[in-house]
């Protein structure tokens, strides 16, 4: 298991809710935990058949108990609201930009009409720039990354209606 599929294990976790999960393949074993403030810690990861000696596991401490049931509230009616549009994702890791220079307009704006195939922006990886092309026709909705921020891969980025 290489430390992409860990860190999409611990997001998928802490956006699960579990408070806790262990997972053992022949080659690793690892225990994940979650706070209710959203806060993941990797509690070990030892190779299979490795005598390490095993240490005592943190714990999490949530921040407050009450603004985690206020968050949650928030976080549900957006995703009902959201799930008629199409969500157009990051291919790559990288850093996200909405134009192809600073001096130049953006490449798409909330509201504007697209058809598949039009450039929704650029995402820089290791000094290439590659266009991030519509794979749906419709109406950008919704932006979803703020321009030149770092982007991971199948990060949501733009949200489309195809009506």
């Amino acid at each position: 298991m290489d430390l992409k599929e860990i860190q999409s294990l611990i997001k998928f976790v802490a956006k699960s809710g579990a408070s806790e999960v262990k997972l053992e393949t022949d080659e690793v074993k690892i225990t994940i935990r979650t706070g209710k403030a959203g806060k993941e810690t990797i509690v070990h990861q030892i190779p299979m058949g490795a005598s390490q000696p095993q240490m005592p596991m943190p714990t999490v401490e949530p921040a407050s108990a009450p603004a985690a049931p206020a968050t949650g509230g928030k976080e549900t009616a957006p995703a009902e609201d959201d799930s008629k549009y199409i969500t157009v994702k990051s291919p790559i890791i990288g850093t996200f930009y909405r134009r192809p220079s600073p001096d130049k307009p953006t490449f798409v704006e909330v509201g504007d009409t697209i058809k598949e195939g039009d450039v929704l922006c650029i995402i820089e990886a290791m000094k290439l720039f590659n266009e991030i092309e519509s794979e749906v026709s419709g109406k950008i909705v919704k932006v979803l990354v703020d321009d030149s921020s770092p982007v991971e891969f199948d990060q949501p980025l733009f949200l489309v209606d195809p009506s």
